[in-house]
């Protein structure tokens, strides 16, 4: 039986960094405000002119050195992203472009923050199937572009960064089941307005390209997905929680994380948290976070790694990982 295998990680974040403290400078909130209802410190900011290819290049870039693969051995390459450089080409296209990786299949994966798991199970299929050998995910976003930065309930989530990973062919198990979900009737809770179909321009009351959310619908929807996934996911591997070594949630928010932590009864000494530091950066955040277990040395060969994110469609899924 084949199996994709996780052979090398990376991550990127861009060097400006926002603070509470500095977002309280130009409204309405505090540093105390913000930890208490998201568990955020900081987050990352896109230098001008800085795109989400650049972004996902350098996080490509590492894994890529990680892993002990050049760009040409590549045969698929996989972007989640809601933040495309451009309508088209799509954002895996220049990437492939830049790295050396051309003639292989590359497109973009648009599931807002559950990209990265949506492009991880695709690639899953790839391999499986024979369809390919070597692939690169990633996942990458710009989403302070987007931002109503006079919005306090969204310009304080988000973030930008990207993460990656390569994944080999390997008869030993890797990736061994990947879970996909999306409900399009919760769209008004969490949505971005325009759009080349519907039109750029907005009437008064929506100006502007920004995220529109209602936190606390989305909270409740979030958890209660989140939870079925977890279960899902174990009943399929016929496993019980206590197998799980690390959970790597989408790093939304701290009290969403540690819910589906009590879900699984796994301390949280044993779950990846970035979210103080990084924000939420969509589909970034869980290679971001993987990333950042396997740098610290948390995350070690054999681990078997629980991923799940929630996002914007609505969109969710998991993927259980023998790293």
């Amino acid at each position: 039986m084949t199996f994709a295998r996780i052979v090398g990680t990376g991550s990127y974040l861009p060097e400006k960094i926002l603070t509470n403290d500095d977002i309280s400078k130009f409204v309405d909130t505090s540093d105390e405000w913000i930890r208490a209802r998201t568990g955020i410190r900081q987050r990352h900011v896109a230098a001008e002119g800085q795109t989400t290819s650049d972004l996902g290049v350098e996080a490509a870039t590492l894994a890529l050195k990680a892993a002990g693969v050049h760009a040409s051995e590549i045969d698929l390459l996989i972007v989640g992203t809601t933040t495309p450089d451009v309508i088209f080409p799509s954002t895996a296209c220049l990437i492939q472009h830049r790295l050396g990786a051309n003639g292989c299949a590359a497109f973009d994966v648009n599931a807002a923050c559950s990209g990265f798991i949506y492009a991880l199970g695709v690639a899953d299929k790839f391999i499986r199937s024979g369809a390919a050998k070597t692939a690169l995910v990633i996942g990458a976003e710009t989403l302070t572009r987007m931002l109503d930065w006079s919005d306090r309930g969204t310009c304080v989530l988000f973030a930008d960064g990207a993460g990656a990973v390569v994944l080999k062919a390997d008869s030993e198990a890797g990736i061994l089941s990947t879970h996909l979900h999306a409900d399009g009737g919760h769209r008004h809770l969490l949505h971005n307005p325009v759009g080349v179909s519907v039109g750029f321009k907005m009437d008064e009351k929506n100006a502007g390209v920004r995220v529109i959310m209602i936190g606390n619908e989305v909270f409740k929807v979030a958890v209660k997905t989140l939870d079925a996934v977890v279960e899902e996911t174990l009943a399929a591997n016929q496993l019980d929680k206590s197998a799980i070594d690390w959970l790597i949630p989408h790093q939304a928010n701290l009290r969403i994380i540690e819910a589906t932590a009590r879900r699984l009864s796994m301390p949280m000494e044993r779950v990846i948290v970035t979210v103080d530091m990084h924000g939420n950066t969509s589909s970034a955040s869980v290679p971001l976070a993987l990333d950042a277990g396997v740098q610290s040395g948390k995350i070690k060969r054999g681990d078997l790694l629980l991923m799940e994110a929630f996002g914007g469609g609505f969109t969710w899924g998991s993927a259980l990982v023998r790293f």
